[in-house]
């Protein structure tokens, strides 16, 4: 899976052997700007050394663009090295950069860079408005490469509300949609890559499925050595030894806990504490004592602001060796146990504990403590459950909070969408309504009075539901399809001159009088068929069907026999004013559609749109576009 990608080593080498030729100041600091980028994430010390020589550059020189990707960088390096608040303020000051010369791209990158840190530094709300930010623009401006970075990001938030299933969900579907990607990886999607490799292997650790959990980490380990992505090599390789260590696997677990060991470019001291310990851990079940004594020593002062479940847990394995020998001392390790896991508030850690020191006792036939110490056991035991139980209250409490947020920001981006159809409603089409009125003009002039009365009846007929239906969120079916079959008949008789037939065909199941659906869902769909499908073409045809697929959902197919979707953007690419109305319109009432059967938990597609190809000749037959439309019953008045 990792060995698909292509090697791009080879542009740092050559980007490092350019260095060295120039000394002209600003050619320096171009050539600095792209090794800077690379090298952030493959070798965090160049990175430092090339971008301090930036820094230095860039007080002679007034180069707004350099400094902007000298903060983007910086950002990038500071959250590399665990610094998350410096990471925060050089991408506020690259934010304010790019609000006054930055590109949409370039933009969305940075809010989903940013939300990165801001999770990091425990801030899932900030985060979430970040996300949305370039959530938005993506579907404006949408980019393969940065939808894909946004899905990870989306999996992490959710990970941080422990909501499994979702980043679950969106940690696979990233994983697919990279093994897919149609550009050129670069070192940054090889990063992200390993984002969401771990994710995997973090969820599958908490589901308690280990087999996997390790195979997804030596796939980011396989990824990073093979790339030369060594500035979170060290956590990478202790997250395969722990998920060796909870197989029981002591062998395969020491040699990646020494590669932890080992690894230089990685400068988070509390890896390599951990690091350490855990390696102490697997000679303790190994029953190589003497090695896993010299470790816990090695390992205890490495422990930055001395983490309490960390010391806790190296005095405990201390006193489970002693125990083994015999030791009198034994006792007094665990006791430092306790009191280390005590002061953190580790009370699952106290409890484990107590239950060694209660087994010690008995074993010393001290049967006073042993009692003394298994019914304060028992204690820690019943204060755990209860503590696990207002905890997973809290959770879901906290859960519930996120995804109402997150309901309510969908609703507002629907009512967003339905001013946004009341617009283009209102609007209609400047082109049938220029025709429309041509043509009753035409009658006119040619005293053709009866003609020309009636098509002007029926066009405002359809002007007057166009601008009632607009103030509607549902209208029943029937009124749906007759406002359909007014719009194809004005079509069809006065823009077309009889060269359209259409067709509408309803199932019998459905009740079109009482079956309520999203006002003018199909006409959209209708009008885009006409102006991309058979405008350019003489005698089409569009045919449309109602069929019911379940007591919520109608699925509405629209098919004409025009030119297809292939010559249809080869128009639109030589005259792009021709799709701004329709492609609009089309887009709002899809992203509608999808919000709604997600309200409904569904997770189908709202829109599938289908090129009609002969099979034997390849020829464009024309298009068939699949619309799922949520229902309701409306009351008969």
């Amino acid at each position: 899976m990792v060995s698909t990608f292509p090697d791009t080593n080879e542009e740092l080498v050559i980007l490092e052997s350019a260095l060295h030729l120039i000394d002209e100041r600003l050619q320096r600091l171009a050539t600095l700007d792209k090794l800077s980028s690379q090298l952030v994430f493959t070798d965090i010390s160049k990175a430092q050394k090339y971008l301090a020589e930036i820094f230095q550059i860039l007080t002679d020189y007034d180069q707004p663009d350099f400094v902007l990707n000298y903060n983007l960088n910086m950002a990038l390096v500071e959250n590399q090295l665990y610094n998350y608040n410096l990471s925060e303020i050089h991408f506020r000051l690259a934010l304010e950069i790019l609000g006054e010369r930055g590109g949409v791209n370039q933009l969305t990158e940075t809010y989903i860079d940013y939300a990165g840190t801001l999770l990091n530094l425990d801030q899932p709300d900030r985060a979430r408005f970040y996300l949305n930010q370039a959530t938005k623009y993506l579907e404006t401006f949408p980019d393969n490469r940065l939808h894909i970075r946004l899905i990870c990001r989306e999996g992490f938030y959710h990970l941080k509300f422990s909501n499994y299933s979702k980043a679950l969900k969106a940690f696979l579907d990233c994983e697919t949609a990279i093994q897919g990607m149609d550009e050129v990886p670069d070192l940054k999607d090889y990063h992200f890559f390993t984002l969401v490799q771990s994710g995997l292997g973090s969820i599958y650790g908490i589901l308690n499925e280990p087999e996997r959990s390790v195979q997804s980490y030596l796939n980011v380990v396989e990824l990073c050595e093979k790339k030369g992505m060594r500035s979170r090599l060290s956590w990478h390789y202790l997250n395969v030894g722990n998920g060796y260590m909870a197989m029981q696997d002591y062998e395969n677990a020491s040699q990646y806990f020494k590669k932890a060991i080992k690894v230089v470019d990685d400068l988070n001291q509390q890896t390599r504490a951990l690091a350490y310990a855990n390696l102490g851990f697997c000679y303790l079940n190994k029953r190589q004592f003497t090695e896993a004594l010299e470790l816990f020593t090695t390992a205890y002062p490495l422990f930055k602001d001395r983490k309490e479940k960390n010391l806790a847990n190296i005095e405990w394995w201390r006193g489970k060796i002693y125990e083994e020998q015999k030791a009198k001392k034994a006792l007094k390790h665990y006791f430092k146990a306790l009191e280390f896991a005590r002061k953190g508030q580790e009370y699952r850690q106290a409890t484990g504990i107590l239950k060694s020191i209660a087994d010690l006792y008995a074993k010393e036939l001290d049967f006073k403590n042993a009692y003394d110490y298994q019914v304060l056991y028992n204690q820690a035991v019943e204060r755990i459950m209860s503590d696990e139980q207002s905890n997973q209250i809290k959770e879901l409490e906290i859960r519930y909070s996120a995804e109402r947020k997150e309901k309510e920001a969908e609703m507002f981006k629907l009512q967003a969408a339905g001013l946004q159809l009341k617009a283009l409603r209102a609007q209609m089409n400047p082109h049938f309504v220029f025709n429309a009125l041509n043509s009753v003009q035409n009658y006119i002039t040619s005293n053709d009075t009866t003609q020309a009365a009636k098509y002007l009846a029926q066009f405002a007929h359809l002007m007057r539901q166009s601008l009632e239906y607009s103030e509607l969120e549902v209208i029943s079916l029937e009124k749906e399809v007759d406002f359909l079959r007014n719009y194809l008949d004005i079509n069809m008789n006065l823009r077309f001159e009889d060269q359209l037939k259409y067709e509408i065909t309803i199932d019998e199941e459905i009740e079109e009088d009482i079956y309520g659906v999203p006002t003018m869902i199909i006409q959209p769909y209708v009008e885009n068929a006409i102006e991309h499908g058979i405008r350019s073409k003489r005698n089409g045809f569009i045919k449309i069907d109602f069929t019911l697929i379940d007591d919520n959902t109608i699925l509405c197919t629209v098919e004409d026999d025009g030119i297809g979707m292939q010559k249809a953007r080869e128009l639109q690419l030589k005259n792009p004013n021709f799709k701004d109305h329709k492609s609009m319109g089309t887009r709002i009432t899809q992203e509608r559609l999808e919000i709604l059967l997600r309200s409904r938990n569904s997770e189908e597609n709202a829109v599938e749109i289908i090129d009609l190809l002969d099979e034997e000749t390849g020829k464009a037959l024309g298009t068939k576009v699949e619309i799922r439309i949520p229902i309701t019953e409306i009351q008969i008045k």
